[in-house]
């Protein structure tokens, strides 16, 4: 198995943009909204996290043969999920790790500077208790969500793809270009 260097290089430099990029909005949006639109923002980046594994997983499990007639019929979409069909690996590694791990990551940071905003109306909460009970609601939500989607993604791959599929082809039809015309060496048949 060769290491492709320029690949792990730029996975890893993209991983660090996209993280720094998040949690610095994060940050801003956390330092003037209320603790319920904190808490909201935490949920809405878990259930990133769960979707992206979805899709990555779907991708994974997927079939190109259904999308096959779905392109002969010019269903708009179906290109672009024989692309995620074919590019699994490419896909599951974006969708599962880099989307995956910033949204964990960034969840936890989240949930840190919510129990801080706890404590500072609460002077009697204890910090290690708070702190404790976050890392542990983040990490039953993160994990039960991304079981349930597993067997979802698995036993709905089509579905799942056709929809990823079509929103990738809205986003080429406003400008948004992704390189959906090359397959990958390992494609599936």
């Amino acid at each position: 198995m060769r290491i492709r260097w320029r690949k792990v290089f730029t996975l890893t430099l993209t991983t660090f943009l996209v993280s720094l990029a998040f949690n610095l909005g994060s940050n801003s949006v956390l330092s003037f909204v209320p603790l319920t639109l904190s808490l909201v923002l935490l949920l809405f980046i878990i259930l990133l996290g769960v979707i992206f594994d979805i899709v990555g997983v779907s991708a994974t499990a997927g079939e190109e043969a259904p999308f096959h007639a779905m392109a002969s019929n010019r269903l708009p979409g179906a290109k672009q999920a024989i692309w995620l069909v074919r590019n699994a690996d490419s896909v599951s590694t974006f969708c599962n790790d880099l989307i995956g791990d910033v949204a964990g990551t960034l969840s936890g940071a989240v949930g840190v500077a919510i129990v801080l905003n706890l404590r500072h109306f609460s002077a009697g909460l204890s910090g290690t208790l708070a702190n404790t009970f976050m890392v542990a609601l983040i990490a039953a939500l993160t994990v039960g969500g991304k079981s349930l989607g597993k067997n979802y993604a698995i036993s709905k791959s089509t579905s799942i793809l056709i929809i990823a599929g079509r929103l990738l082809y809205s986003l080429e039809r406003i400008g948004i270009r992704f390189d959906s015309k090359t397959t990958s060496k390992n494609k599936k048949r």
